[in-house]
């Protein structure tokens, strides 16, 4: 489920790997870079899984917040979707969700495979969150950098531990109880985007953590969750389904969590 910023173009993912192993020094061939879009090279990736619908909003904001912040980050977008406009077909579809989220733990495993020093996040959205959660969960340890959902549409008792596994710092979840058309009443005709049809949606609620040894109490410490507060409706976010990825909100309350390792320079980057 996303928004309805028309579908536009975005570079392979055969194209976004070797423009970032070059950047960062892991090919051994100097290549010209034209007309830099950044302060310095590309250092981390972001892979973005939009919600149902192949809008592609999310991965549009953030490639605009990037662009106005001029931060060393690219954006490769997960292509998920059934097709333009086939939100349901997206929301519902777990076999599909399941095929994408192997082709995406295949391309971060070989970005860091190549360049172990490349910052890696995965960015989802309400149904798109459903293919970030399972990549990460069938990826070893230390194999992201950071997840960010947005408005997750998976259940509040999904397990997150093997994303947690993964990660190598946090997982952050941006919720609202004022979601309730979409992740209220659509899911309620739907199900959520992990297949449960009991459990209320994470993006309205929160997630419930699963601790059922000591070790998971540790793991969950990398949970923090982020319901909204009228005090961010200043950037556009009030509280809806596409609030948490206006472009202002973006700038503002996610871009500083996706900061490069260090000795990348920022400059710009919105404090929270």
């Amino acid at each position: 489920m996303d928004g309805t910023v028309p579908r536009s173009s975005s570079f392979s993912y055969r194209w976004l790997l070797p423009i970032l192993l070059a950047a960062s020094g892991c090919m051994g061939v100097r290549h010209e870079a034209l007309a830099p879009v950044a302060t310095c090279p590309p250092r981390g990736v972001i892979f973005t899984a939009d919600g149902a619908g192949g809008f592609e909003a999310t991965s549009n904001a953030l490639r605009e917040s990037i662009a106005v912040e001029r931060l060393p980050l690219a954006v490769e977008t997960v292509e998920w979707s059934h097709g333009f406009g086939r939100i349901v077909s997206d929301q519902v579809g777990r076999g599909h969700v399941h095929s994408a989220a192997q082709s995406l733990a295949s391309k971060i495993a070989a970005v860091r495979a190549s360049c172990p020093e490349m910052a890696i996040y995965l960015v989802g959205h309400s149904a798109g969150t459903a293919v970030v959660l399972e990549a990460a969960g069938s990826l070893p340890p230390g194999s992201v950098d950071r997840i960010v959902l947005l408005a997750p549409s998976v259940s509040a008792d999904y397990d997150l531990r093997p994303a947690l596994r993964c990660v190598r710092e946090n997982i952050d979840v941006y919720t609202s109880c004022r979601d309730w058309w979409y992740l209220g009443l659509g899911v309620g005709l739907t199900g959520t985007a992990d297949g449960r049809w009991i459990s209320p949606a994470a993006g309205r609620v929160g997630f419930q953590p699963r601790v059922e040894r000591p070790e998971d109490a540790a793991l969950y410490v990398k949970l923090q969750q982020h319901p909204w507060a009228s005090c961010v409706a200043w950037t556009g976010n009030y509280g809806g389904h596409y609030g948490s990825h206006h472009p202002e909100f973006l700038r503002a309350y996610v871009l500083p969590l996706l900061s490069c390792r260090p000795g990348c320079v920022q400059t710009g980057a919105a404090a929270p």
